[in-house]
C-alpha cells in the first residue's frame, strides 16, 4: 500500500513511541471501572465492622482488617454510607460545603464506595476537588537531588541552587547505596546554603534511612511502600502492621513521614486481582491513614507508564491524588517519573495538579538534568525550570518555585560546594579540591564535574556510621569553618525534631522555620475570593522571570 506522506509523519511523532494497550480487567488493565470492583456495603455489630465491601470478617485479608479496625470512623460508617455516591461527588466540587464537612463525610465510606464516588468525577471535576481539599492553604513542591557520580559535592551544589529555586523539600538517592551518608550530609548542608529551613530526605533500605533520620543528617522519610492486594503486601513481616511500627519508629524521633503508594504497582507484581487500578490505590491509601502516617507520596509515581498505557489512565492518578486529599493526608503527587516521549503528554499529565495546587505538586522535580536523575527521570527537569517559571506566569499560579539570577545561583552554589569542602576537612572525610568546587559551582550535570575518589569515599561513608556522626557534627564542623549562618540553620533542622511541629500534616518550613501546615495554615478555599490567591510579593516575584524585556528601556 502507498503510504500517506501525513501519516508517515504522524507515526514519528514522539507520542506514537509511548505504550499503549486496550483494557484488560482480568489482568488489572482497567484505571477506574473494573466490572470486578466489589460493591460498597458495610455492616457493624457491637462496634466492630464485619462486612466491608461484600466480604464477611472471617474471610478478610490483612489489608481488609486493617482498613476495618482502623481507617473507618465507625460512628460515621452507617450515616455516611446511606448517602448516594453522586450525592457525595457533588459536595465535593460544590463551593457552599466546605472541606470540614467532606472529610468528616468520608472518613465513614469504605473503598468501594470511594471509587464509587470519584467515577462521578470528570477530569475538571477533580481538580476542583483538589483545589478545596488539599490540606495545606499554600501549594508546595519537592525536587529530586541525585547524579550518576553520587558525587556529594555536586548534590550540595544541586540542593543550594533547588532550595534557592523555591523547593520546600529535597530528596536524594544513590547508584551505589554505600554513599548514603555523605549524600544525606551533602543534602543537609547544601539545602540550608540555598534556603534556610529547606526539609531533607536520602532515599536507601529502611534500616538505613532510619538511622540517618535518627542521626540528624536527614528530616524525613517518604519510602514507606504500601501495596493494594493481599499477596504483594505480605512480603516476609511486610505488612500493614509492620509499616505501621516503621511509621511510629520514624515519627518518635523527630521524622516527618511519608508513606508511598501508587496505581499500576499491583499489575506489574502481576497480582491485580481483576480490581481497578483506583479501587487498589484506594485500598494503599487507606491503610496509610490508619497506621498513623501524616501523608502519601501517590499518583502512580514509578509505575505511571501502566496507568498512562490504558484509557482513562491519567485521570485515574489525578483520582487517587484526591482520595489521599479526601482522607486528609498529605498529597505529594508524584509527576516524579517521566511516563512520556511526548512534552505536551508530560505537560498535561503535570497541569492537573500544577493548576489547583496540590502539597507538593512534584514529589520529585528533576532540579538536574535527567541523565543524572538516579531516580529514572523526572517528569519536568532541570532543563525545564524556565517553562515552568513562565506557566506560573502565563496562569497566575503558585507551582511552588521562582525565578532567579545566574548571579544567585553561582553565589549559592559555590557556597554550598565550600561548605561541603571546609565540613569534609573538619570531619577527616575524603578530601574536596578547590577545582571540584569551581566545577560543580558553574555546572550543569555531572557531565561538567571531576571525578572523584569512589574508594575513598566510600571509606568515609562508611566511617561515618562507625564513628557514630551526627547533625550535631555538622554544626559544629560548620561553626568552626566559618559557617555561622549555615551551622545555626542546621542546628535549627534538629530543634524541630524536638518540638516536633513539622510532623504535621504537610508541614514544610519557611525560611525562619515556621512550621506552615494543614493544621495551622488549613485549606480555606469556598469558591471565588477565598482561598490562597497568588497576589501581592508573590505575584511580584512569579512575574520577574529572565529574558524580560522592559518597554521602557526600548
Amino acid at each position: 500500500m502507498k503510504r500517506s506522506k501525513r501519516i508517515e509523519t504522524l507515526d514519528r511523532r514522539p507520542v506514537n513511541m509511548d505504550g499503549y494497550i486496550n483494557e484488560w480487567p482480568e489482568m488489572g488493565f482497567a484505571a477506574m471501572n473494573s466490572p470486578y470492583d466489589p460493591k460498597p456495603s458495610i455492616k457493624i455489630e457491637n462496634g466492630r465492622i464485619i462486612e466491608l465491601d461484600g466480604k464477611k470478617r472471617e474471610n478478610f485479608d490483612f489489608i481488609d482488617q486493617f482498613i476495618a479496625d482502623y481507617a473507618i470512623s465507625i460512628q460515621r460508617a452507617e450515616m455516611s454510607m446511606t448517602i448516594p455516591s453522586l450525592d457525595i461527588a457533588r459536595m465535593i466540587v460544590d463551593i457552599h460545603v466546605s472541606r470540614k464537612e467532606i472529610l468528616e463525610i468520608v472518613s465513614g465510606i469504605t473503598p468501594a464506595k470511594m471509587v464509587e464516588v470519584l467515577n462521578c468525577l470528570n477530569v475538571v471535576e477533580l481538580m476542583m476537588g483538589m483545589q478545596k481539599m488539599r490540606a495545606r492553604r499554600t501549594p508546595g513542591n519537592q525536587a529530586h537531588i541525585t547524579n550518576l557520580k553520587d558525587d556529594p559535592v555536586q548534590i550540595a551544589a544541586d540542593a543550594a541552587e533547588g532550595a534557592l529555586r523555591g523547593f520546600a523539600e529535597e530528596e536524594t538517592t544513590m547508584g551505589v547505596a554505600r554513599y548514603a551518608p555523605l549524600s544525606a550530609m551533602a543534602l543537609l548542608i547544601g539545602s540550608q546554603a540555598g534556603r534556610p529551613g529547606v526539609l531533607t530526605q536520602c532515599s536507601a533500605e529502611e534500616a538505613t534511612e532510619l538511622e540517618l533520620g535518627i542521626r540528624g543528617l536527614t528530616t524525613y522519610a517518604e519510602t514507606l511502600s504500601v501495596y493494594g492486594t493481599e499477596k504483594v503486601f505480605i512480603d516476609g513481616d511486610d505488612t500493614p502492621y509492620s509499616k505501621a511500627f516503621l511509621n511510629s519508629a520514624y515519627a518518635s524521633r523527630g521524622l516527618k513521614v511519608r508513606f508511598t503508594s501508587g496505581s499500576g504497582s499491583e499489575v506489574l507484581m502481576g497480582n491485580s486481582e481483576k480490581k481497578s487500578m483506583l479501587y487498589l490505590e484506594c485500598r494503599c491509601l487507606y491503610a496509610t491513614k490508619g497506621a498513623g502516617s501524616q501523608g502519601i507520596q501517590n499518583g502512580s509515581v514509578s509505575c505511571i507508564g501502566v496507568p498512562g498505557a490504558v484509557p482513562g489512565g491519567i485521570r485515574e492518578v489525578m483520582s487517587e491524588n484526591l482520595v489521599a486529599a479526601l482522607l486528609g493526608l498529605e498529597c505529594a503527587s508524584s509527576n516524579d517519573q517521566s511516563f512520556s516521549n511526548s512534552d505536551m503528554r508530560r505537560t498535561a499529565r503535570t497541569m492537573l495538579q500544577f493548576l489547583p495546587g496540590t502539597d507538593f505538586i512534584f514529589s520529585g522535580y528533576a532540579a538536574e538534568p535527567n541523565y543524572d536523575n538516579m531516580f529514572a527521570g523526572s517528569n519536568f527537569d532541570a532543563e525545564d525550570f524556565d517553562d515552568y517559571n513562565v506557566l506560573q506566569r502565563d496562569m497566575q499560579v503558585d507551582g511552588g518555585l521562582r525565578p532567579v539570577t545566574e548571579e544567585e545561583v553561582i553565589q549559592v552554589r559555590r557556597k554550598a560546594g565550600k561548605a561541603v569542602q571546609a565540613v569534609f576537612k573538619q570531619l577527616g572525610l575524603t578530601p574536596v579540591s578547590d577545582e571540584q568546587v569551581e566545577a560543580v559551582t558553574y555546572a550543569h550535570g555531572s557531565k561538567d564535574t571531576l571525578p572523584r575518589d569512589v574508594t575513598a569515599d566510600l571509606m568515609s561513608a562508611e566511617d561515618v556510621l562507625k564513628r557514630g556522626i551526627t547533625g550535631v557534627d555538622v554544626v559544629k564542623a560548620l561553626a568552626e569553618s566559618g559557617y555561622q549562618d549555615l551551622a545555626e540553620s542546621v542546628l535549627n533542622m534538629l530543634k524541630q525534631r524536638v518540638a516536633g511541629d513539622y510532623m504535621q500534616t504537610a508541614a514544610i518550613l519557611d525560611k525562619d522555620f515556621h512550621v506552615l501546615s494543614g493544621v495551622n495554615t488549613p485549606n480555606d478555599y469556598m469558591g471565588p475570593g477565598t482561598g490562597y490567591r497568588v497576589e501581592g510579593e508573590r505575584w511580584e516575584e512569579i512575574k520577574k522571570i529572565p529574558h524580560i524585556i522592559n518597554p521602557r528601556d526600548i
